[in-house]
């Protein structure tokens, strides 16, 4: 599987590292995750939309300098050429929902 990132998930996510140090390892097991179960298997994973091309999907990020789940990373998984593509991640003491605005944005392109 490929892994890409929009540039204003690069600029939230080195934000957020900075603040937790554990966050680059952990992003790196979420992606062990993903490669096997790409729409995710549990209550952590929530698909927000579906199309023929790809699916958006919203998970926690365990993130171990929390010691919990409070983090959370938007993503659109492609079915035809296996690809993940992360649009957002945020933290959720500093907000609530995801950007809708940004998700309708990437499914344009």
């Amino acid at each position: 599987m490929k892994f890409s990132e929009l540039p204003q998930f690069i600029k939230e996510f080195q934000r957020l590292a900075k603040k937790y140090r554990s966050l680059p390892n952990d992003l790196k097991e979420f992606k062990k995750v993903i490669e096997v179960i790409p729409l995710g298997n549990s209550k952590h994973f929530n698909i927000i939309t579906k199309n023929d091309k790809c699916a958006v999907i919203k998970a926690r990020l365990f993130c171990k300098y929390l010691k919990g789940s409070s983090l959370r990373v938007v993503y659109a998984y492609h079915y035809q050429n296996d690809t993940t593509d992360f649009i957002e991640i945020y933290f959720k003491g500093e907000k609530v929902n995801e950007n809708a605005g940004r998700i309708k944005e990437y499914l344009e392109k």
